[in-house]
């Protein structure tokens, strides 16, 4: 009994010792990311105003769906043209973004039309609208910038988006989302599990990766690299525009200001559906992403959740608990402190109350074990499928490129 228990507390203490380093290199990402953010935002870069397209897929509607539409229509920023695209002329969407259009006045207002992209057949339902956007774009269009429709850009998101392309150098200019959760368990628990990803963006331009939601690039550039036809077949747009920068070898700029806050809340269920979707699209597209986040999520997992049992294993026959219990301190504490770091980095950019209050705030700071129990489970359902679930149709991945189609609700 006595080895066998000795066997599990070396398991402990060797599982424990991986988890601090990879707890130390963490927290160092979390302080890059919020000293990026930092100076970031203290930059000025100089003018650049070209004529921008930018395109925004829609399908069905989203939480303050009006809200983000208008805050897209509202951008400053001198010459542009917005291209809201949908399958079906007749996507509720589209009604609310009629009556956003018409709410501004059309002598100030961008230039804004629909475009009816069709029902796919063979490529993921947002990637074949925008294939079909990219086409409707204006002749004299330099850039072309995408937004989703749970997204609720500031106003300033266009010019600041932009500004890095100045550059010729620059692949793409990018930003990403933020969850603002409007309370509930589940939907800080997203804003968490979501969080983690946002901060592996920063200063190594050519490790930062495209977020679909917000993105820019020059017409030239996608023209170049052919991404309308890389696209073909995909699921994932920003994923292969990603894999299409880093082959070419074109860094991607992450603008902090560009931080887009969502304010949608979620169920339980959406919560699983969205989470798990992530990461069976990072299986299809980026393996090698997969493979460590489930490596990495399961190292934690044995080790805290592993080491807590442990105490509590050990604490009812009298043993001692010093050692292990500071351990787990140790792990606790590192990422809180990163937790922390990231919130209030973020903080400087979205100015929404919510992320200041009491709620968010015990969420970042004690809810990410949780979440990286989350990244595990989200880990191993990717491992056995890859089908998802994504605005009311049902998607196989079956490879980079090969995306069947197996049920549409309309």
């Amino acid at each position: 009994m006595s080895s066998s228990l000795t066997i599990v507390l070396s398991s402990f203490y060797f599982l424990a010792a991986i988890s601090i380093w990879l707890g130390l290199v963490s927290l160092r990402g979390g302080v890059r990311f919020a000293r990026y953010l930092k100076n970031e935002l203290a930059k000025s870069y100089p003018e650049f105003r070209p004529f921008v397209t930018v395109m925004v897929p829609c399908r069905g509607i989203d939480d303050g769906l009006a809200e983000n539409v208008l805050a897209i229509l509202a951008q400053d920023y001198p010459l542009f043209e917005i291209i809201f695209v949908s399958d079906s002329a007749a996507d509720q969407a589209l009604t609310i973004v009629k009556e956003a259009c018409l709410s501004l006045d059309q002598q100030t207002g961008p230039a804004s039309r629909i475009v009816i992209a069709g029902p796919s057949t063979d490529t993921g339902q947002k990637v074949h609208n925008l294939r079909a956007a990219v086409a409707e774009a204006d002749a004299q269009s330099e850039v072309f910038a995408f937004v989703d429709t749970d997204a609720r850009p500031p106003r300033t998101w266009l010019r600041h988006l932009v500004a890095p392309l100045r550059d010729p150098e620059i692949g793409a200019a990018t930003g990403y989302r933020w969850f603002v959760a409007p309370g509930g368990f589940a939907s800080h628990l997203r804003s968490v599990w979501n969080a983690a990803i946002a901060s592996a963006l920063g200063a190594q331009s050519e490790k930062n990766f495209c977020w679909g939601g917000s993105t820019a690039i020059r017409r030239a550039t996608f023209e170049r690299l052919c991404i309308a036809e890389r696209w073909r077949g995909a699921a994932s747009d920003d994923f292969m525009l990603t894999c299409a920068l880093h082959e070419a070898g074109l860094p991607i700029k992450f603008v902090p200001q560009c931080l887009t806050p969502s304010f949608e809340g979620c169920s339980f269920r959406e919560l699983i559906e969205f989470t798990t979707r992530q990461l069976k699209i990072t299986r299809a597209y980026a393996p090698h992403l997969w493979k460590a986040v489930l490596i990495g999520s399961a190292l934690f997992v044995l080790t805290f959740f592993g080491g807590i049992t442990l105490v509590i294993a050990r604490a009812a026959i009298g043993l001692p608990l010093i050692t292990l219990v500071l351990l787990l301190l140790i792990i606790l504490g590192l990422g809180v402190t990163k937790s922390y770091l990231r919130l209030r980095a973020v903080r400087r950019v979205i100015s929404d109350p919510r992320l200041r209050s009491f709620a968010t705030m015990l969420a970042h700071v004690a809810w990410w074990p949780i979440a990286s129990a989350l990244f595990l489970f989200n880990g191993l359902a990717a491992a056995i499928s890859r089908r998802i679930d994504w605005r009311g149709i049902t998607y196989e991945l079956k490879s980079p490129n090969e995306t069947v189609i197996i049920r549409r609700e309309r």
